[in-house]
């Protein structure tokens, strides 16, 4: 007699934090939410999972970089969005340098986990570099939809 294994995954819910779902309809949000990695040492990917209401579904490191760069691979992107059944993601990342302007790289990766996004029917909302004032101390952040960096509907 043979055994048959599934792979099934069960439906994961959207997070609650004090009773409220997170809705992440802003870059200030993402910020907000991934505001423990801006004093990181080195670089750190970060992509938040959303449903079709984009309630945060689940936030995970995909990538531990270097000093000044990460490397990202669509895989490690899109599976966590595939396991959590994600409608759309949004992929975020800091500077330890506090600079949050997007490298040409940092735009590069971008286009392509765009692209690997139609693939698998999963929407990449937008790509938020985050960072730290070095006067204030504070949380800010780039949004590369919001400043028209790359085009996020094509």
């Amino acid at each position: 007699m043979y055994k048959i294994q599934t792979n099934m995954t069960v439906r994961k819910r959207a997070v609650v934090r004090d009773g409220h779902l997170i809705e992440v309809k802003t870059p200030a949000t993402v910020a907000q939410e991934c505001a423990d990695i801006a004093n990181a040492s080195q670089e750190m990917m970060v992509v938040l999972t959303l449903n079709s209401k984009n309630n945060l579904i689940n936030k995970q490191i995909v990538t531990l970089g270097l000093l000044d760069s990460a490397l990202v691979h669509p895989r490690e992107v899109f599976r966590n969005a595939i396991i959590n059944n994600a409608a759309a993601c949004i992929l975020s990342h800091n500077h330890p340098s506090g600079n949050t302007s997007p490298s040409a790289e940092d735009i590069r990766i971008t286009k392509q986990l765009i692209e690997a996004g139609k693939i698998v029917d999963i929407r990449l909302l937008d790509h938020v570099v985050i960072g730290t004032d070095d006067v204030t101390g504070e949380t800010k952040h780039f949004s590369m939809r919001e400043n028209g960096i790359v085009d996020f509907n094509g």
